[in-house]
């Protein structure tokens, strides 16, 4: 019996490794000038962020908004101050790239090379900036208050869920032929509820404390953790490419088993955690460990073939169970104000929404899908205001336009989807539209669906009491 050697096994693959790498690598005399790009791809991120911003505040809209729109400002739909070659650009169409070849003398070889790696990097810390978001918004997602939201908010989570989830995924293979993994990625966006935007207007008209107020958080935080499960299947669906039954059947069970595994032993790690921040008396004692934690758990996420967002969002329910949670909070604030906007800005950059153009007749199948989304994300989230049972009286339209709004977390799907190379550019525009769309119209529509009379109302039932 012949016995294969190891080493003569390895030798071509670390050849073909070291080869592939050094294919992709950046001489290192421009090591400087890349770090240059980035820096300049940094400064138009903050500034359009911070714009946006403040525009979208004083229009009484979620800033998250306003940067996703800046991203789209600065981005390959208008100034191309920040273009990405996944998007299919080039270096000659990168206004930084146009700045470092005046002021280098770059060579079209070189400029190539430098423009691959500086989005490389700006990519890199867009990835790392919706780890930190969802680990953001898992910290408040309180689990204490989930237990809390009674069966009506959850049967609305799910139908707000399941409903825009299969219309879409259905009507893009139906009636647009989309190939199955796309449909299923773009029926996954509609998915989402941004409880950030929905539960401010309920606050500002004085309903958050309303039956209806209660549901619709309830539901929304719900629908996040649904949401969260539904991507991480989808993008590892998209990386294999096709669709096993099986395989779907492994990654949910995995995704679910992985989330409440663990939040059931994070109540033991919880006592280990403030145990070791107590002890540490150097800066960071309580936000390194944290840190420590959450990069941990996403990168279990990404090596069980799940997503690193589903471990950092874990992470983040994990720890909002500890007594250092509002000192957490706090310090994890300014690491998401710095390293959040790069990924929304980046989402709307990498998004061309000449794509959408109605001049260009090749151009209008783009809008007959991003109608048909919009249509789908309204009607399916409309919808779960009559999943609500034995509750006379309530408000069933004010439900459904409180679950409308995707916001943040339907920029994530976008985001993923993106840099999964999974969507074309029609499609990952149509998302994008959805999201814009949805956000704006939302909050008018709630403050409308509250002024409708409705019957007497009954005090909410103690089983559905989830704010406080």
């Amino acid at each position: 019996m012949t016995f294969l050697n190891p080493v003569n096994i390895l030798t071509p693959v670390s050849k073909l490794i070291s080869q592939s790498l050094l294919a992709t690598a950046t001489p290192s005399e421009y090591s400087p000038i890349v770090l240059t790009g980035v820096l300049l791809s940094l400064i138009v991120v903050y500034i359009a962020s911070k714009i946006g911003g403040e525009v979208s505040r004083k229009l009484d809209l979620p800033p998250v908004l306003g940067e996703l729109v800046a991203g789209v400002i600065v981005g390959a739909s208008a100034l191309h101050l920040l273009v990405f070659p996944e998007g299919g650009a080039e270096a000659s169409n990168s206004v930084i790239m146009g700045i470092l070849q005046f002021i280098s003398n770059l060579t079209p070889d070189a400029a190539t090379s430098i423009f691959e790696a500086q989005s490389e990097v700006v990519s890199v810390l867009a990835e790392i900036g919706v780890i930190i978001l969802l680990f953001e918004i898992g910290l408040e997602s309180d689990l204490k208050e989930l237990t809390k939201v009674g069966y009506q908010a959850t049967v609305v989570a799910c139908v707000g869920v399941a409903v825009p989830f299969v219309a879409g995924t259905v009507g893009l293979i139906y009636f647009f032929h989309f190939p199955a993994i796309p449909a299923i990625f773009a029926g996954a966006a509609l998915t989402a509820t941004s409880i950030g935007i929905t539960s401010k207007v309920l606050s500002e008209i004085g309903q958050l404390k309303s039956r209806e107020g209660q549901i619709i958080v309830g539901a929304a935080v719900i629908d996040d953790i649904l949401g969260i499960i539904v991507l991480a299947v989808v993008a590892s669906l998209a990386k294999t490419g096709e669709v096993d039954i099986a395989n779907v059947i492994y990654l949910i069970v995995s995704a679910t088993t992985f989330l409440i595994g663990s939040i059931l032993l994070g109540k033991f790690f919880n006592k280990s955690f403030v145990g070791i921040a107590d002890k540490l008396q150097t800066r960071g004692n309580i936000i390194i460990p944290a840190l420590v934690f959450a990069f941990f758990m996403a990168f279990i996420g990404n090596a069980i073939h799940l997503e690193a967002i589903l471990g950092a969002f874990a992470a983040g329910l994990v720890l909002d169970e500890t007594d250092k949670r509002k000192e957490l909070d706090e310090q994890v604030k300014p690491i998401a104000d710095v390293l959040v906007p790069v990924f929304f800005v980046t989402v709307g950059a990498k998004v061309d929404l000449s794509v959408l153009n109605p001049a260009i007749p090749s151009n209008r199948e783009g809008l007959f899908i991003a109608t048909f989304l919009i249509a789908i994300a309204i009607i399916g989230k409309l919808v779960t205001g009559w999943a609500v049972f034995g509750q006379p009286g309530i408000n069933r339209v004010a439900i459904g336009v409180g679950m409308i709004p995707r916001g943040e977390v339907g920029l994530v799907f976008a985001g993923i989807g993106s840099a999964s190379g999974v969507l074309d550019k029609p499609l990952q525009a149509a998302i994008i539209m959805m999201v814009i769309l949805t956000t704006f119209i939302a909050p008018p529509l709630l403050r409308l669906a509250f002024k409708e009379p409705v019957e007497p109302q009954k005090p909410l039932e103690k089983e559905a009491d989830v704010i406080s």
